[in-house]
């Protein structure tokens, strides 16, 4: 089976046929998946897709983008949001200076509370990080003294030092479709040198639909090209490389009861 580490359900892309995208996830193999929040209003949304159906977890926390929106964001908010049972992991959150929808200096302060829930509960720490390792990089060595967390690098295209500091803090790093462009050769070569058990998969829908869908929207069934394109980066079978990433995924977000899925997972 696979695991679709990254999904966002909730909104207007998939409101009309959210059933039917789940089907389709199903019928691919999909057997769990996360869906994240981009920001403290959609957690609502987020966590009654969760709880009607057995095999989604969702996180919760604010994307950088919307950090402008949460500059009172405390680490107690996010941690009493993270009491819900299929809560299982803090953000997505982080700096992106691409855009800069948000200041650097709300950026960083809201990434640093959700650092320190994450550190609080347990919780793994979903990051995203665009044009900004080397304030990602200070911030999270200077977090990291303060107490352990786990981070997760989602969707990586940064560097490779970024990547290394990730994986000595003992986290995970995870993949989309972006593996599959013609001209991700980085990332690839990236991906090449993540050892097995510190990786994941994840679509990112709806965005970042890959290889042969790109240009379409992205779905949580899609999540197999991106399996089988990092077996091939990492000359495993996609068999192999599908159930290494689906024991990586629930050995991180260990709130989950996997058993509770039944034993084909």
């Amino acid at each position: 089976m696979l695991v679709d580490s990254h999904v966002n359900l909730h909104g207007d892309p998939y409101a009309d046929d959210l059933d039917e995208v789940l089907e389709r996830a199903k019928q691919a193999g999909v057997g769990a998946m996360l869906t994240i929040s981009d920001k403290l209003s959609s957690v609502g949304a987020i966590s009654a897709i969760s709880e009607v159906h057995a095999h989604i977890w969702h996180t919760v926390g604010a994307h950088p983008h919307h950090a402008k929106d949460h500059g009172d964001l405390t680490k107690q908010t996010l941690c009493d949001l993270a009491k819900h049972p299929k809560a299982v992991g803090i953000g997505e959150c982080g700096l992106d200076f691409y855009y800069g929808y948000s200041d650097p200096e709300i950026q960083e302060q809201v990434f640093r509370a959700h650092i320190a829930a994450a550190r609080e509960t347990g919780l793994p720490l979903i990051i995203h990080t665009r044009d900004a390792d080397e304030l990602m990089s200070a911030v999270l060595r200077d977090e990291y003294q303060k107490g352990a967390f786990t981070p997760l690098m989602h969707c990586y295209t940064s560097g490779m030092a970024l990547a290394d500091l990730a994986l000595e803090q003992g986290g995970y790093v995870s993949f989309s479709g972006i593996l599959t462009f013609k001209k991700a050769d980085n990332v690839k070569e990236i991906a090449q040198s993540i050892p097995l058990d510190r990786l994941l998969i994840e679509t990112d829908c709806p965005f970042l639909a890959p290889m042969p869908y790109r240009g379409k929207r992205c779905e949580p069934a899609f999540v197999r090209e991106v399996c089988d394109k990092l077996a091939e980066i990492k000359q495993v079978s996609s068999d192999e490389m599908a159930k290494i990433t689906t024991d990586n995924f629930f050995r991180l977000f260990s709130k989950i009861d996997r058993t509770s899925l039944g034993t084909s997972i």
